[in-house]
C-alpha cells in the first residue's frame, strides 16, 4: 500500500510547461495562506494565480450553448444533448431537453490567460436569461488576504476553474481551499442556516433531464429524483480532455482520471460506507462522521458500474491508511463496509483562519495524490496516495496523454441500455488513442449541488529538469 502520512511542509503550484519560471513567494507570506513555505524541492513554479487581481468573470456576456458538434462546448456522445441520451431515451429526451436552455460563459484570467472560468446556468423557462447568477468573483478574507469566490446559488448551474491549455506531460498542480459551503454537516446536523445539506428549500430541485438511463418517459421536471440529499464539490480532479465545462451529470463520470472531491449525501447508498481515521488506521461509519470528507479515488479502466449506473460510470480503486479498496468488493473487519471509502473528513468550521491544500503530480509512471491540513482526529497532516498508470493489472483509466504511452489492451465494447433503446461505445479505449490532462476546481453538474467556496493560490509546477 503507497500511502504516505506526515506533517504538512511546504506549499506548492505550478503552470503550462511553455510559461516562464514565476518568482516563488517568500515563505512567510506562504504561511500567511495557511499552506507553508514558498517552494518545493525537485519542481520549478511555472504559473500561479492568487487572485490579487480583478476578476471580469461576473461582467463578462452570457452565450447560449447552441449544443450539437458545432457548439464550443461540445465533447462527446454523452454530451448534454448527446447521442448516447437521444437513443436509449427516444423522442422523450428531445421533449424534455426542449423545455430549458444552457447560457454559458468562458473567461480567460491569471498571468497570460493560463486559468479559465467556466460558468453555465439553465434558462427552465425559456424566457433567453439564466434563471441564476453562478460566477467566480474577488473576495477578501478577515486578514486582508485576496481569494476566489466561487459561488453557485442555484442547483441548475455550475462554476469550473480549469487550464486554458491542457497539462504538461510531467507536473504537480495545486490549489488551497479557504472557505467550503456546498453541504454536509454543521453542528452534527444536515439543517442550518435555513437550507438542508447546503441547498436553500424552494421545492423541485430534481435531477431533470439527465439521469445514467436517460429521460424518464412521462415525467415531469419536479417528478424527477430530488436532489438535494447530494451536495458536492471538486477540490481538484483531473480530466481526459482539454475544455471541461459544467454539463449534465452524467458525462462528467466516464471523463475522469483521478478524483479529490467531496460528496455530501445521507442517501441509503451510503449505508455501508466508510471513513478512515488516518491517525488509528481504523474505519468508522460515514453516517457516523461528518460529511465533510475527501474522497481519494483512481479511476479505473478495467470496470465499469454496470447496473448502478448502465456502463457510463467506472468503477474507482482507493488507498488510504486503513487499507486499499475497490469499490465493488466488500471491505474492512469482516466485510462489513461497501462502497466508498472516504480518505479524510475537513473540519470547514476552522475556515478560513486554516487551509486546506490539495495537489495532484503526474510523472513518468504513475499519478500521486496529495492532501494537506488540519483533517478531523489528526490535526495538521499531509497524506499522500499513489497509484501506478498500470498497477497489479489495474489501469488508471485514459492515463496516455500520448498514443505511445498504451497499446490498446484496455479497450473493449459497452453497451448503454434504457427505456426506448440502447447505445453501444464500440471503442472505450484504442489503440492510437490519446487524452490530455485537464484540472477542474468547482462543479462540473448543471443539475446537482449548490453553495460556495473560497479557493486560493493555485499553482502549476514542472520538474526542474524541464526547464
Amino acid at each position: 500500500m503507497k500511502v504516505t502520512m506526515a506533517a504538512a511542509g511546504a506549499t506548492a503550484m505550478a503552470a503550462a510547461s511553455a510559461a516562464r519560471p514565476v518568482a516563488a513567494e517568500s515563505a512567510s507570506g506562504a504561511a500567511a495562506r495557511g499552506a507553508g513555505g514558498a517552494g518545493r524541492k525537485g519542481w520549478t513554479l511555472v504559473a500561479r494565480e492568487g487572485f490579487d487581481r480583478p476578476l471580469t468573470v461576473d461582467g463578462a456576456p452570457w452565450r447560449l450553448d447552441p449544443h450539437g458538434p458545432r457548439s464550443p462546448w461540445h465533447v462527446d456522445a454523452f454530451d448534454d444533448d448527446g447521442e448516447a441520451w437521444r437513443k436509449i431515451s427516444g423522442p422523450a429526451f428531445e421533449r424534455q431537453l426542449a423545455t430549458l436552455n444552457v447560457f454559458r460563459k468562458r473567461v480567460a484570467f491569471g498571468r497570460n490567460g493560463w486559468l479559465t472560468a467556466e460558468i453555465a446556468a439553465v434558462d427552465k423557462d425559456r424566457d433567453n436569461r439564466p434563471d441564476s447568477r453562478p460566477g467566480l468573483a474577488n473576495a477578501t478574507l478577515p486578514d486582508g488576504q485576496r481569494v476566489g469566490r466561487i459561488s453557485e446559488p442555484s442547483w441548475d448551474a455550475g462554476v469550473l476553474i480549469r487550464p486554458t491549455r491542457p497539462l504538461p506531460r510531467h507536473y504537480r498542480v495545486e490549489m488551497t481551499l479557504r472557505g467550503i459551503d456546498f453541504g454536509g454537516k454543521r453542528g452534527g446536523t444536515f439543517d442550518y442556516d435555513g437550507k438542508h445539506n447546503g441547498y436553500t428549500r424552494e421545492p423541485c430541485k430534481t435531477r431533470f433531464p439527465w439521469t445514467f438511463w436517460g429521460a424518464l418517459d412521462g415525467k415531469t421536471r419536479c417528478e424527477y429524483p430530488d436532489v438535494t440529499r447530494e451536495n458536492g464539490f471538486y477540490y481538484l480532479t483531473i480530466l481526459d480532455y482539454a475544455t471541461p465545462a459544467p454539463h449534465g451529470n452524467p458525462g462528467i463520470h466516464f471523463r475522469r482520471k483521478v478524483i479529490m472531491d467531496g460528496y455530501y449525501s445521507d442517501d441509503d447508498r451510503w449505508k455501508n460506507a466508510g471513513t478512515c481515521d488516518p491517525k488509528t488506521r481504523q474505519i468508522y461509519r460515514t453516517f457516523d462522521g461528518t460529511f465533510n470528507g475527501v474522497n481519494a479515488l483512481f479511476v479505473r479502466g478495467d470496470k465499469f458500474r454496470e447496473a448502478a449506473n448502465n456502463n457510463v460510470s467506472n468503477e474507482y480503486y482507493i488507498k488510504t491508511p486503513c487499507g486499499n479498496v475497490s469499490m465493488d468488493r466488500p471491505y474492512g473487519p469482516g466485510g462489513r463496509f461497501q462502497g466508498h471509502l472516504t480518505s479524510v473528513e475537513l473540519r470547514p468550521e476552522l475556515l478560513p483562519q486554516a487551509a486546506y491544500r490539495f495537489a495532484v503530480e503526474r510523472d513518468d509512471s504513475g499519478y500521486t495524490l496529495e492532501m494537506s491540513g488540519p483533517f478531523r482526529h489528526t490535526g495538521q497532516t499531509t497524506l499522500r496516495v499513489r497509484h501506478q498508470f498500470v498497477e497489479d493489472g489495474r489501469p488508471i483509466w485514459h492515463y496516455n496523454q500520448t498514443p505511445g504511452e498504451y497499446d490498446g489492451r484496455f479497450d473493449r465494447r459497452l453497451v448503454h441500455t434504457g427505456p426506448a433503446g440502447t447505445h453501444t461505445t464500440e471503442h472505450t479505449w484504442p489503440k492510437g488513442s490519446a487524452y490530455p490532462d485537464s484540472f477542474i476546481i468547482g462543479d462540473p453538474h448543471l443539475n446537482y449541488y449548490e453553495g460556495s467556496a473560497l479557493v486560493d493560490d493555485i499553482r502549476l509546477y514542472v520538474p526542474d529538469n524541464a526547464r
